[in-house]
């Protein structure tokens, strides 16, 4: 009992195998869909930068959809209303899994990536705003340095072959997951308006009506996808922001397998929606919402306005030193030993790495600013911040690549070709 204890108190050391092996799935696709993100989001900058950017302004501002349901939405809404949705209900059945059967099912073990989380949101935010109310500025944006971009960091990561540790990839994982939480609690509490009671009334019912089939094992899309659309567009017409809807049936879905079930529910449809989400909605949302002007005057404005240079305070610094010191108050209260292969630097750079928040960042931009030329400045501090963030972290983890090559190397070592890492069959 003794040595289960040490071993629990063990941070970042090395990973079950049934977990390592579920995150090693979930980060590699991540990954590609990162490298397809960061090509969507130069494309963006390179299209809305060329001879041909009112092209891309009147592509973007396209409108189509059902006008008589409150539908007709432009290019640029469908992406970040619509599609979005799709990446939000992946978060939620990740944030389910790690609640089930992940970091986050015990106290002990998500004390530490919730208290760095928190931190990593909160001191980001707190930053903005003593920024902005020093220069009198507008407090608004304060969410927007909040939110970390899992697959633009692990792009980065993909970009310069860097091996991390699968212990260090899956607390990058775990804090991206709770800080996608955080950030749909937070457009759903502080970005709603004009609340419709009777829509999200509807909008309730039919996440009720998903539970109670989720409860008594239905099985069938024909259900699900149609029920899925109504709940979408009554939350969109209720004022809460459409991607609330898609977290909220993420966490609905059923995580663990039934008795001679081959995969819960949550696995089948995370399996389907994670390629398309990575590969396809996020990309797209990026496609017309990263398309701002890189001119000298434009990237002047971002260090000598305040909003703008409060969210890249916010992401750099904010987020760096929030994530590490909450990640270090927090092993030092529950006395964690850090893994002795590893160093406290390391953590740091990963904190550094974290600073990058593109996505939800971009989206929670849109929605803080009501003035197109404060949302554009914004936008162009999210992307100056999270180019810096990953200069600085390409800096700190590259020294430090040589030990997590050796380190990845040895986890991932199956002489016997068994499919099981033979440091694992040692420790059996």
């Amino acid at each position: 009992m003794c040595a289960a204890r040490r071993e629990r108190s063990v941070f970042l050391g090395l990973l079950p195998w049934p977990e390592r092996a579920a995150v090693v799935r979930a980060l590699r696709t991540e990954t590609v869909g990162g490298l397809v993100l960061l090509v969507a989001a130069v494309a963006a900058l390179v299209w809305a930068n060329s001879p041909w950017s009112g092209t891309y302004e009147r592509i973007r501002d396209v409108h189509f959809g059902v006008r008589a349901l409150g539908l007709d939405l432009s290019v640029r809404h469908w992406t970040a209303d619509g599609l979005l949705t799709v990446f939000f209900l992946v978060a939620g059945i990740e944030l389910k899994r790690e609640l089930v059967v992940g970091e986050l099912r015990t106290p002990d073990t998500a004390v530490l990536p919730v208290v760095a989380a928190v931190c990593g949101m909160g001191v980001p935010a707190g930053l903005y705003l003593a920024t902005t109310g020093i220069a009198g500025g507008s407090r608004a944006g304060w969410a927007v340095p909040m939110a970390t971009d899992i697959a633009f960091a692990l792009a980065v990561l993909a970009v310069l072959n860097t091996h991390l540790p699968a212990a260090l990839r899956a607390f990058l994982l775990t804090l991206a997951v709770v800080d996608d939480l955080g950030a749909i609690l937070v457009i759903a509490v502080f970005f709603s308006s004009g609340l419709d009671l009777a829509a999200l009334a509807g909008a309730v019912a039919g996440l009720v009506v998903f539970f109670l089939l989720q409860r008594h094992r239905v099985r069938g899309w024909w259900w699900y996808v149609p029920l899925g659309v109504v709940v979408w567009a009554l939350m969109y017409r209720s004022g809460v922001h459409a991607t609330v809807a898609g977290v909220a049936m993420g966490l609905i879905l059923r995580t663990r397998r039934d008795p001679g079930e081959a995969g819960s529910p949550a696995e089948h449809v995370e399996h389907l929606l994670r390629p398309f989400s990575a590969g396809a909605a996020v990309p797209l949302f990026a496609l017309f919402a990263a398309g701002v002007s890189v001119s000298v005057p434009a990237l002047g404005e971002v260090f000598t306005r305040p909003e703008p240079l409060g969210v890249v305070l916010g992401l750099v610094a904010g987020k760096t030193v929030g994530v590490f010191a909450g990640t270090y108050l927090a092993a030092r209260f529950t006395r964690a030993r850090l893994n002795p292969d590893l160093a406290w630097a390391d953590v740091f750079g990963l904190a550094a790495l974290a600073g990058i928040g593109f996505t939800v960042a971009l989206l929670i931009g849109e929605l803080a600013f009501t003035d197109p030329a404060a949302v554009e400045h914004t936008k162009a501090a999210v992307l100056v911040g999270s180019v810096i963030a990953a200069a600085a972290a390409a800096l700190l983890l590259g020294r430090r690549n040589a030990v997590y090559r050796r380190l990845s190397e040895a986890e991932e070592r199956d002489e016997d070709a068994d499919g099981i890492p033979d440091i694992y069959q040692r420790r059996s």
